[in-house]
């Protein structure tokens, strides 16, 4: 598994957890408001961390860390990932990963060996109208659903979470999302935020009012909504 970087603290990445953040490169999507456009774009040519000493430094921290995010990128790409949180978990770190949903078949294997505790994935938008937003002509949802169908069985620790974009999300898809993943323990309603860093400079943020709105109307299918970003 490659890794491209490494934030050493944050209170952020994982909710109830002091954590460090690792970023693997390579995605199979190019969503505009990605913020890790270099990861996703150029990962080849950038430098990569020698797996020994991000291990070295969860060793050091253990006791004021607790927490591993494995973010992108897309984790799920890499075969070895198991491997990797395997030595990370006999470290004694909980590991949450960060995905899109398109390898159903890691997903499961990392929950039911133990190997990740927790999972955030983004819905990306209404099924019908993913491929605006990935930037894959026709994409065809069906490992994102098989994604969606196994967290909403409740066999691991899940959060679902969708960065919201005035030119893609309307109330109709926001509608759709929450029919789609009704019964969802957690649901976040990111707000988009613009950068030097993103694939694309061209998108804008959902309004804060708006993105209220919304969250009150998915409350109907997923009583746990919560905006994630906005200073409301």
């Amino acid at each position: 598994m490659k890794i491209y970087g490494m934030e050493k603290l944050s209170l952020v990445d994982y909710d109830g957890y002091v954590s460090a953040t690792i970023f693997t490169g390579k995605c199979n999507f190019r969503c505009g408001f990605c913020h890790n456009a270099a990861l996703v774009i150029d990962y080849d040519t950038l430098e990569v961390m020698e797996e020994g000493d991000v291990l070295e430094y969860l060793k050091k921290r253990k006791g004021l860390l607790d927490g591993l995010c494995i973010t992108g990128g897309e984790p799920t790409l890499y075969k070895d990932l198991p491997i990797f949180c395997e030595k990370v978990k006999a470290i004694g770190y909980s590991v949450k990963v960060d995905t899109n949903g398109t390898n159903p078949d890691m997903i499961k294997a990392l929950a039911r060996a133990g190997l990740a505790d927790y999972f955030a994935m983004d819905i990306k938008n209404d099924r019908d109208n993913y491929s605006k937003i990935i930037g894959i002509d026709n994409y065809n949802t069906v490992n994102v659903e098989k994604s969606v169908e196994y967290f909403l069985s409740g066999t691991t620790r899940y959060e679902f979470r969708t960065t919201l974009i005035g030119e893609y999300h309307k109330t109709e898809n926001i509608i759709k999302i929450g029919e789609w993943i009704k019964g969802a323990d957690k649901y976040f309603l990111q707000k988009y935020k613009s950068g030097d860093n993103c694939i694309s400079d061209t998108l804008t943020p959902v309004p804060a009012e708006t993105a209220s709105e919304y969250a009150e109307m998915l409350k109907k299918y997923i009583p746990a909504t919560h905006l994630r970003g906005y200073d409301i």
